[in-house]
């Protein structure tokens, strides 16, 4: 039986990540309208054009309206006929982000591959493809409360499902308690990232320390196998 599992499944930092929409493969449509009641046109596509590069220049945190407007070549009136304020703008490219690297991580599990090193794996992929989403939102994220619970929340769901399915396929310890682990899980995720991201860990030696620690998270779930029967002969 072929089992779909995503891969951004167990990290999120987080994501830690932080933040989402269908942007979560359609749990919630990330579109400007969803934001803004204001006019949606070629300029507001631009706008948040011109806001991606200047959150990848300069971060989240050091973009505004008015260094917007400049690159664009435009008046306030142009942009508030859009958007609110800069905050609408930010919360939109961050989804549009999050959204490509979900996209980008989804995968089947065929039930061929060893489960935890399955797990492994895409949560390694899943921290690389968010060390650059932290880096550039790292301050935003954080001040964004809402957002967090948010992504915590989605996370957190998708954890358990994973868990759950450990459990069923007699991978996982049946006393493990899965809401509890889905948000440690999660803790460790998002902590891990943006500590790196604080303290401008390169990703390389990011991924070694996460493997080492996650893998000592995995360790502690598994479900042992029965000892094999002990025989009667002597030792000699």
């Amino acid at each position: 039986m072929k089992i779909i599992v995503d891969k951004s499944i167990f990290c999120g930092i987080i994501l830690f990540s932080t933040l989402c929409a269908d942007i979560f493969l359609g749990d919630w449509k990330v579109e400007k309208k969803e934001i803004s009641t204001l006019i949606n046109d070629k300029t507001s596509d631009r706008i948040i054009e011109i806001a991606t590069k200047l959150v990848k220049s300069e971060g989240a945190h050091n973009v505004t309206v008015r260094k917007v407007l400049k690159e664009l070549g435009a008046t306030n009136r142009v942009f508030y006929n859009r958007f609110r304020n800069i905050a609408e703008v930010l919360e939109i490219v961050y989804k549009n982000s999050v959204y490509r690297m979900h996209k980008a991580l989804k995968k089947e599990y065929d039930g061929k591959q060893d489960f935890f090193d399955y797990v492994t794996h895409i949560a390694t992929l899943a921290l690389t493809n968010t060390y650059e989403i932290n880096l550039y939102f790292s301050s935003y994220m954080f001040e964004n409360s809402d957002i967090t619970t948010f992504n915590c929340d989605w996370w957190t769901k998708h954890i358990k499902e994973l868990i759950e399915f450990g459990k069923a396929n007699n991978l996982i310890k049946d006393e493990v308690d899965s809401d509890k682990l889905s948000y440690s899980v999660w803790c460790f995720c998002r902590g891990y990232n943006a500590d790196s991201v604080i303290r401008e860990v390169s990703l390389k030696e990011a991924i070694k320390s996460f493997r080492y620690g996650f893998g000592i998270i995995l360790d502690g779930i598994k479900k042992q196998a029965e000892p094999a029967p002990m025989s009667r002969a002597k030792y000699s």
